[in-house]
């Protein structure tokens, strides 16, 4: 399945196309590593880092990840993971810098919670950097409602969690 807006689309995509995604991850997310001071030391993990072998490890399980193209060129990315009992984990979601502000994002969100509805689920969560308060009151516009914050160790930030429920 996929959608279509006025010469964009939404389709999913495979691991044979993971090396294109990976850099609309990459160069995504690099804008908000600049933002928070991390680096390949600091957050070797983190989103703009990310490496196409640890990428395709998310293929072992309930992965699906959906590409976001206009005019043939894929310009952004989401993806979702399913933890069970109709929860699924919103991740990566991607717009290229220099094409953002323009609804790719939000349709790529409205897309995703289609794809839950129609897998059967009925809540999907998302971590992201908790002091990232643009990107929090986004996702709040988009639906989703905070739900807590928490410390890992190995990151350099709290990371808060929102989450998005299907009213059923």
């Amino acid at each position: 399945m996929s959608v279509k807006q006025e010469h964009a689309e939404i389709r999913p995509l495979t691991i044979a196309q993971l090396p294109l995604y990976a850099d609309v991850i990459r160069h995504s997310f690099i804008t908000v590593a600049e933002d928070f001071g991390l680096t390949r030391d600091n957050c070797p993990n983190f989103k703009s880092f990310i490496t196409d072998e640890r990428l395709a490890e998310k293929f072992t399980g309930l992965y699906f990840p959906f590409g976001y193209y206009e005019k043939g060129e894929l310009i952004g990315f989401a993806s979702l993971t399913g933890l069970g009992d109709g929860i699924y984990e919103l991740n990566d979601v991607s717009v290229l810098p220099g094409l953002r502000h323009r609804g790719a994002g939000a349709r790529l969100i409205e897309f995703c919670k289609e794809k839950v509805k129609e897998f059967g689920g009925n809540k999907i969560t998302i971590g992201i950097i908790e002091d990232h308060t643009v990107l929090k009151d986004w996702y709040a516009a988009n639906g989703f409602v905070h739900t807590g914050v928490k410390r890992f160790d190995h990151l350099p930030f709290t990371v808060g969690f929102m989450e998005w429920e299907l009213n059923i």
